[in-house]
C-alpha cells in the first residue's frame, strides 16, 4: 500500500510540475498568445488543486486535511470556469465582464462554503478519516453545497466540451489535432470525477490529478508539434470565415489548400472536394476554362468576372500576394478576391451615360465621332472602304402630334431595336439627334447600300404596336463611301451622306440614295 501511495503522489506531483510548465510557457509567451493570462490562470489553479491534493495525501490527521482541503478547493472551484473562458476564447468568442463574474459566483461561494464548514457542514455533513487504512483516506458525507459545486463543476466541463465539438465540422483539417487535445482535455476530467463520485476508484483515490497529468502531456505535445498555443486557429478561423473579402490559399505550385467562406459565397461551384487540385484544374471544373489571370509565371492580379446560373454578372478585384516561411522561402500564394460588382456597375452606368443615348442606348453622337474617326482611320491604313449610312423617321413630327410625345419615344427606341438586328457586330450605330441615326461601317457603297435597304424593308415590315394601335414606320438613308474620297474626314462623309438623304426625301421618302446618285440626279 504505501508503494501505491508513493506511486499515486509522484503521478500527481508530475501533474502538478506539468501544469506548472505550461504556466510558464504561457507566460513566456504571453505578447503572442491570445487569451495568455486565463490560460496562466488555468494553470495556477490545476497546480494549486494538485499540489494541494499532494499535500492532503501524506497528513497525519484530520485537521491537517482539512486545512489542505481549504487549499484545495481555491484552485479546484474556479478551475472549471478558466477552462470554460479558455474554450470560448479559443473558438473567438468574447468574454464579457459580466460573464466573467458570473462564472467566478458559485466557485468564490464553495471555497467559502469549504473554509467555513465547520459551522454549518453545508458543504460536508460529516467528514471521517478511514479507520484499518495505512493511507490518510477520508469518507465524507456531502452537503446541499457540494452538490450545487459539483454541478456547476461538471456543467462548466461539459459546456466546453460541447462547444468545442460542434466546431469540428467547420475546422480545417490541420488544426483537428489541436482540437482534439483540447476535447480530451475537458472530457478527461469529467469522466475521472464521475468515477470517482461512483466510488469505483480502489481504496477511494481521487484520479482527477492523475488524468490531469494525462492531459497536461497532450497539451505539451500540441505545443511541439502543432502550437496550440501560439496561434489560436479557430479564432483565426472565425476572423478567416468572418470576412467580407473571399480568400483562396494556394500553395507553392499554385494547389489549393484552403478558402472561406465569403469565396465559396462568391463562387458557389467552390468545394471542399477541389482541395488539392491546382487553381487551372479547379477553373476547369467550375467554368471549363482555365483562370483567366494566370499564366505560366504565376498569379497575375486584376478583375475577374463570374456569370452565375441566372445569368447575373458579378465583378471581383483580385489581389494576389506571396506567402513566404519563416527563413523568406516562398511557400504559397495567397488570393484575395474583393466585391466589386456595385462600383462596376456605377462605372458602367456612368459610362453609358457618357457614351451612350440615354433613351435607345445606342452610340450618342460624340461617341460615335470618336469611334468612326479610329474605324475609318483603321480601314484607310488597310486599304480597305468604309462607309457612311444616315437615316431619318420619316414624319416623325406627325407621330408626336398624333399619339404624343411618349409615343414618339417609343418610335424612336422602336427604329434602334429594329436596326440594330440588321447590323453586323463591327458596325458602329449611333442616335445622331432627334429622330435621326447614323451608322459607320468598314464596308463598301454597295453592301452599305443593301445592308441600308435590308433596314429600310425591315422597318416598313414591323410596325410599332403602342396604345393598342399599329403605327407604320418608315425611314429615308442616305450612303456615302470614304474609299473613293482618299482622306476626307468624318464630317465630310457625313455631309455627303446627309446630301443623299436629301434626296431621298425629295424623292418619296422611304427609300434609300447612295451619294453619287445624289449629285447625278
Amino acid at each position: 500500500m504505501g508503494s501505491s501511495l508513493t506511486m499515486y503522489i509522484s503521478l500527481v506531483a508530475t501533474s502538478g510540475v506539468f501544469s506548472l510548465f505550461l504556466f510558464l510557457y504561457a507566460y513566456t509567451k504571453r505578447a503572442e498568445m491570445p487569451g495568455a493570462r486565463t490560460f496562466m490562470l488555468y494553470m495556477i489553479a490545476q497546480s494549486i488543486y494538485i499540489f494541494s491534493v499532494a499535500f492532503q495525501m501524506v497528513s497525519s490527521s484530520l485537521d491537517e486535511i482539512m486545512r489542505w482541503t481549504i487549499i484545495q478547493y481555491i484552485g479546484m472551484a474556479p478551475s472549471p470556469a478558466l477552462g470554460l473562458m479558455v474554450v470560448l476564447q479559443y473558438i473567438g468568442k468574447p468574454v464579457t465582464r459580466k460573464m466573467g463574474t458570473a462564472l467566478f459566483v458559485i466557485p468564490a461561494v464553495s471555497i467559502i462554503m469549504v473554509a467555513t464548514n465547520g459551522y454549518h457542514h453545508l458543504f460536508y455533513k460529516a467528514v471521517t478519516v478511514r479507520h484499518g487504512s495505512s493511507l490518510p483516506y477520508t469518507d465524507i458525507v456531502i452537503g446541499q453545497f457540494y452538490v450545487l459545486s459539483g454541478i456547476f463543476t461538471f456543467g462548466s466541463m461539459l459546456a466546453g466540451v460541447i462547444v468545442l465539438a460542434r466546431r469540428w465540422r467547420h475546422t480545417k483539417q490541420n488544426y483537428k489535432r489541436q482540437l482534439a487535445t483540447l476535447i480530451t482535455g475537458q472530457f478527461l476530467p469529467i469522466v475521472a470525477a464521475f468515477v470517482y463520485l461512483m466510488g469505483l476508484i480502489p481504496n477511494g483515490m481521487d484520479p482527477v490529478p492523475v488524468v490531469i497529468c494525462i492531459t497536461s502531456s497532450m497539451y505539451i505535445w500540441a505545443i511541439v508539434s502543432t502550437q496550440m498555443l501560439t496561434i489560436v486557429p479557430i479564432a483565426k478561423e472565425m476572423i478567416f470565415e468572418s470576412m467580407d473579402e473571399g480568400v483562396v490559399v494556394l500553395d507553392n505550385a499554385n494547389r489549393l489548400i484552403d478558402f472561406n467562406g465569403a469565396a465559396s459565397r462568391m463562387l458557389p461551384p467552390l468545394g471542399d472536394g477541389m482541395i488539392g487540385l491546382s487553381l487551372d484544374e479547379a477553373w476547369i471544373r467550375m467554368t471549363g476554362s482555365a483562370f483567366p489571370l494566370g499564366g505560366m509565371s504565376g498569379i497575375v492580379q486584376g478583375e475577374l468576372r463570374w456569370s452565375n446560373p441566372n445569368g447575373e454578372l458579378s465583378y471581383y478585384q483580385v489581389r494576389a500576394s506571396v506567402v513566404r516561411g519563416r527563413i523568406g522561402e516562398i511557400v504559397g500564394n495567397l488570393l484575395m478576391l474583393i466585391d466589386v460588382t456595385e462600383a462596376r456597375r456605377l462605372r458602367d452606368q456612368l459610362e453609358q451615360l457618357a457614351y451612350h443615348d440615354g433613351l435607345t442606348k445606342l452610340l450618342n453622337r460624340t461617341s460615335f465621332f470618336q469611334r468612326g474617326k479610329r474605324l475609318l482611320n483603321d480601314t484607310r491604313i488597310n486599304g480597305a472602304a468604309a462607309s457612311v449610312v444616315l437615316f431619318d423617321i420619316d414624319y416623325f413630327k406627325r407621330i408626336n402630334d398624333t399619339y404624343g410625345h411618349e409615343t414618339g419615344d417609343f418610335a424612336i427606341k422602336h427604329v434602334a431595336a429594329v436596326v440594330s438586328r440588321q447590323l453586323p457586330p463591327e458596325a458602329l450605330f449611333a442616335r445622331y439627334g432627334g429622330e435621326e441615326f447614323v451608322i459607320c461601317l468598314p464596308a463598301g457603297r454597295s453592301e452599305a447600300g443593301r445592308l441600308a435597304e435590308a433596314a429600310r424593308a425591315a422597318l416598313a415590315a414591323e410596325p410599332l404596336r403602342a396604345n393598342g394601335e399599329s403605327i407604320v414606320i418608315t425611314a429615308s438613308f442616305g450612303v456615302s463611301q470614304s474609299a473613293e474620297f482618299d482622306g476626307e474626314s468624318l464630317p465630310m462623309l457625313l455631309k455627303n451622306a446627309d446630301m443623299a438623304l436629301y434626296e431621298a426625301k425629295r424623292g418619296g421618302r422611304n427609300l434609300v440614295r447612295l451619294f453619287e446618285e445624289a449629285v447625278t440626279v
